[in-house]
């Protein structure tokens, strides 16, 4: 099948190296020019003629900017899967741009950092027409783990808000109870072995382990990118009397103002923790 991706982030290039390596016809496009399989010099000329078009991207504006730019090459029959984390507002307003133009539309978020993806274990929440995601199976599926279909257009984009939500605040937790134990000269392996043991122990906690321990901060999920998830996410629950979300945006806003922005979000340790090298 004829593939664009559009967007050679962490997670970008590792699906079009798959999807390559799937024997599909695959033309990709980055803001930042690289050197990559299939690189156009355009999303219009990557997108002409796919029959999938999956956007990859960091936020609204940059959606925004990538629609601009394919419109006016869309037609019946492609099918845009937009996966980057928006909010259910934007993607809304995304897919009848895509519509009025023919072409189908799915709300498409993902869950899974540079690992799953690069080993086919991302987990798609599927917001749309049925049939229309029925259709993109057979792209998607090899893929990820699983395909979850939520609801709606928008229904998916709300989801991965809540899903992120939840990361955030675990690995908030998790890096904090780690500064405490490091401060009171607690043997960390005694702090690992404990945490295999409590309830508290999470599929956070087990991804995350290997970087805090080598205190390895590269990233698998960027500072920069978490801390746009929050404020989208405080802005989905409106009038909601959320507590943690606010919390963890201002220590997000600490470790990119300190120059973490482009490090995974678990260097935030380094924010609350006072070293003992």
């Amino acid at each position: 099948m004829k593939v664009a991706v559009l967007g050679l982030g962490i997670i970008g290039s590792a699906w079009a190296r798959n999807l390559i390596a799937d024997g599909h016809e695959v033309r990709t496009w980055n803001r930042t020019s690289k050197s990559f399989p299939g690189a156009t010099g355009s999303p219009g000329e990557a997108a002409a003629d796919a029959e999938f078009i999956i956007i990859v991207v960091a936020d609204p504006p940059a959606v925004n900017s990538v629609l601009n730019q394919i419109e006016p090459v869309l037609k019946a029959g492609q099918i845009i899967i937009q996966s980057s984390t928006i909010s259910e507002k934007w993607t809304k307003l995304f897919a009848k741009r895509v519509q009025v133009r023919g072409a189908e539309y799915i709300d498409c978020p993902f869950t899974g950092s540079k690992p799953a993806a690069e080993a086919r274990k991302t987990v798609y929440y599927a917001g749309g027409d049925p049939a229309v995601i029925a259709r993109a199976r057979g792209v998607l599926e090899p893929l990820s783990q699983t395909i979850l279909h939520i609801g709606p257009i928008g229904s998916a984009s709300s989801l991965k808000l809540a899903m992120n939500v939840n990361i955030a605040l675990v690995g908030l937790g998790l890096v904090e109870s780690l500064a405490i134990a490091r401060k009171a000269g607690v043997d960390e392996e005694k702090f690992w072995d404990a945490l295999h043991a409590n309830a508290g122990r999470s599929g956070v906690s087990d991804l995350k382990e290997p970087k805090l321990r080598a205190r390895d901060y590269s990233p698998q999920f960027s500072t920069k990118h978490m801390l746009k998830d929050l404020r989208l996410a405080l802005e989905t629950a409106a009038d909601l009397p959320l507590v943690g979300v606010p919390a963890a945006i201002g220590l997000y806003e600490k470790g990119v103002a300190a120059g973490q922005a482009d490090e995974d979000f678990i260097g935030l340790v380094r924010d609350v923790e006072i070293s003992h090298e």
